[in-house]
């Protein structure tokens, strides 16, 4: 009798089988961020029970040979707008403008709730195939209660960690918060479910002084939820909204920023003087326009910093990527604060082990989950990752492990994938996945999409006309060059 799936090796997969990582690279990102060499990770019963070299394991357990490899907590997203990877790539040249006019004044409405389920499933495959073991679904396509099920279902189909972020830009907050739907829908889907399915209210604050977004901030607060907020987006949300959350006692440990872009230092003061943590999305803030990538202000201010992808329908969808352009954007404002006062950076500030440990325990914090995820330190959910390939130039040496994860490695390398002691992933392969499925659900999506807003309106929403590009006439120019009869010519 079948034991359930098993490894290209034939190794049983089984679920609840212990599990043995051996003579990996162990970063633990624990309180002391502990490097271990030629180290082994124990998981029992879904928990890490022991982390260490040469460790006893029980006779069934599942021995995966990490050597070579990089073992380290799963990745944690904190804004993923799951729903839109439906369209993966669609908005590869669009601003925030065109963004916010396709999805909220627009064809965004269009969705169905089985695209909002197309776009989810398709999201959660994709995140766990690239080692990011807990996202947060900042699902602001939720129209309905049908939609918000759909959502919920797909989530439900991958056996990753998730929060549903749920959010309407169809109807203000205090809208659709109020609605005993609403209400209906968090007692049936989401209350007593425990950390694999968490909730947050996800909602902006526009600025407005009559301040409407309190109606919806009170019913997180009776619901016992976070909230989470884009902040901080150039011409969307600034320091009013903040300013209008401090006043109002709305800003709190729990509360995300995310984006936290274009903001004031006053705002930046209320949001660590309130605890609160930010979300930043480099890839997005580098190319959509909410502002300069923040991760480089919040270090200012002690903001503690999480890391996110937003969307598909522009951005890659792993944390890599996220990782690498944080560094980036980061450093390059550092030169040029420091160039801008006529001096020279000799020693970077960001250091590559503080961006991973963003993608780990920065999740984990801001999600309220620290005491069960982030590390890999004993007592904690087994949310581990492997990063190995054999087959890859790229993935040796590995001198510095931080460096090595965040400017070598890619999801190519995520060689094992365990969510709460599950193996989703192993030997660069998912286990029992719906990608078929996934496939076929997301091509009638855009099936659907495409004859809705017909051929001329689908393409000129994905090619948005490019502006005339002035070019400035070179004074350094001392010949001139005809390339029709490809002849040198001397300057009267």
């Amino acid at each position: 009798m079948s034991k359930g799936p098993v490894s290209s090796t034939g190794a049983s997969l089984e679920n609840g089988r212990p599990i043995v990582f051996r003579h990996g690279l162990v970063l633990t990102m624990n309180n002391a961020t502990e490097v271990l060499h030629d180290a082994d990770v124990l998981v029992v019963d879904g928990v890490i029970s022991a982390v260490g070299p040469r460790l006893e394991a029980p006779n069934d357990a599942l021995e995966i040979d990490a050597r070579g490899g990089i073992i380290m907590p799963g990745m944690i997203d904190t804004h993923r707008h799951m729903w839109q990877t439906a369209m993966r790539g669609y908005g590869a040249d669009w601003t925030l403008s065109q963004y916010f006019v396709w999805y909220y004044l627009q064809h965004g409405k269009t969705f169905r709730p089985q695209d909002i389920y197309a776009g989810n499933l398709l999201s959660a495959i994709e995140a766990i195939d690239a080692g990011v073991t807990t996202t947060v679904d900042w699902s602001h396509g939720l129209q309905t209660v049908e939609h918000a099920d759909a959502a919920v279902d797909a989530l439900e189909e991958v056996p990753g960690r998730f929060v549903l972020a749920y959010g309407n830009i169809q109807a203000g907050p205090w809208e659709w918060s109020a609605s005993p739907e609403f209400r209906d829908f968090h007692r049936r889907r989401i209350d007593g479910r425990g950390d694999m399915l968490g909730f947050q209210m996800a909602f902006d604050v526009t600025g407005d002084p009559e301040f409407p977004e309190k109606a919806a901030f009170e019913v997180a607060r009776e619901l016992g939820v976070p909230v989470t907020t884009h902040a901080g987006v150039w011409g969307a949300t600034g320091d009013d909204s903040i300013r209008l959350m401090h006043e109002h006692g709305f800003m709190n440990s729990d509360t995300i920023y995310v984006h936290a872009s274009s903001l004031s230092d006053d705002s930046y003061q209320r949001i660590a003087a309130t605890g609160g943590s930010a979300s930043v999305s480099t890839e997005s803030e580098e190319s959509a326009g909410q502002g300069y990538p923040s991760s480089w202000k919040l270090r200012q201010y002690d903001i503690p910093v999480s890391m996110s992808m937003d969307t598909s329908v522009w951005f890659s969808g792993d944390l890599f990527a996220a990782m690498r352009s944080t560094v980036g954007a980061d450093r390059v404002r550092e030169h040029f604060e420091a160039q801008n006062k006529a001096e020279t950076v000799t020693h970077l500030q960001l250091r590559c082990e503080e961006v991973v440990n963003w993608a780990t325990r920065g999740g984990s914090k801001a999600l309220g989950l620290d005491a069960k995820i982030g590390s890999l330190e004993v007592g904690k959910r087994a949310d581990v990752v492997l990063l190995k390939n054999d087959d890859s130039p790229v993935m040796f040496p590995i001198v510095n492990p931080y460096g090595h994860v965040v400017f070598q490695a890619g999801r190519g390398d995520v060689h094992t994938v365990v969510i709460d002691g599950r193996v989703v992933k192993h030997e660069h392969a998912l286990v029992d996945s719906s990608l078929a499925k996934a496939r076929e659900s997301v091509s009638a999506t855009v099936e659907f999409l495409q004859s809705e807003l017909g051929d001329e309106t689908w393409r000129e929403g994905m090619y948005p006309e490019v502006p005339q590009r002035k070019i400035h006439e070179n004074p350094y120019t001392y010949t001139t060059y005809d390339a029709g009869d490809a002849a040198w010519k001397k300057n009267d």
